[in-house]
């Protein structure tokens, strides 16, 4: 990591069909060895799908999901004195949205169905619905910075 200076952010274009720039991310994540076109491919897919189940727009059923998903505080290592504490801190609105992309996308492939966008879209109606392991992983973060909340005195 640099100490002259922050890297800048790099300029995302929105996606194609909904112009959305937070799933313009989503898919970034998705995609594997720079295929963009089958990142595209399955994603529309699942929104196809969610639309099909859920019967509402699925644009916001994605905005829903990833709300859900997102952690308000989470703990972070610090050493004081040869012990490690874990410190409950508060989460930043970029890491909010890149932890909630990460933990959608890595719960989306651990599911059990066929083909990657029913994952996809089974796991983004069960965030929706407040239930679903990246969900549950947003639990468990707020679990341990609850736990930990006699450390938060060693802020920083």
């Amino acid at each position: 990591m640099s100490r002259r200076h922050r890297a800048e952010k790099r300029v995302i274009l929105p996606d194609p069909k909904f112009g959305d720039l937070v799933l313009s991310k989503f898919m970034n994540a998705i995609m594997l060895d720079g295929k963009k076109s089958a990142a595209e491919k399955i994603v529309y897919g699942a929104l196809d799908i969610v639309e099909g189940r859920a019967k509402s727009e699925p644009l916001r059923m994605f905005h829903d999901a990833l709300e859900n998903i997102k952690p308000s505080v989470e703990v972070r290592s610090r050493r004081v004195g040869g012990a490690t504490y874990q410190i409950p801190v508060e989460v930043r609105h970029e890491r909010k949205q890149a932890l909630a992309i990460r933990w959608l996308v890595s719960a989306s492939r651990s599911r059990n169905e066929n083909t990657m966008r029913e994952r996809l879209a089974g796991e983004l109606l069960d965030a929706a619905n407040s239930r679903g392991s990246a969900v549950k992983k947003r639990e468990d973060t707020h679990k341990m910075a609850e736990a930990n909340r006699a450390f938060s005195h060693y802020r920083w």
